[in-house]
């Protein structure tokens, strides 16, 4: 009975590729402070299609508690902010010209659970 052989490169490349995507998972999921990439899966309703919210705007961490989204294109504004809405990322969002904030509670274990979507 033959045993198939395994290709030692073909298992290291997909190996590294699970790496990759679980700590990309990990860093999206409630960690202690927001994180820019909690926004990365965010789709924006753009000129005729859905956008990346990234290929729309900036995204920054200017407090803890805090993620600003800088819109570059001023039409834009409402769409960002329904976006952010729909997404359910536990957040209250603070529109304030091109710029929208999005402010996360405290990390208590329920905001944890709530942003992961275990509530």
């Amino acid at each position: 009975m033959a045993v198939p052989g395994f290709d030692i490169n073909e298992v290291k490349r997909r190996m590294q590729g699970a790496t990759q995507s679980l700590k990309h998972e990990l860093g999206v999921c409630a960690p202690a402070a927001p994180a820019a990439s909690m926004l990365e899966p965010v789709q924006v309703e753009a000129y005729g299609s859905h956008m990346p919210l990234n290929q729309v705007a900036t995204i920054s961490v200017p407090e803890p508690r805090l993620l600003s989204v800088q819109v570059w294109d001023k039409s834009m504004v409402k769409a960002v902010e329904k976006a952010i809405v729909d997404s359910n990322l536990g957040c209250r969002r603070r529109p304030k010209g091109r710029c929208c904030g999005c402010a996360f509670p405290s990390s208590t274990r329920s905001a944890a659970r709530t942003r992961q979507g275990r509530a």
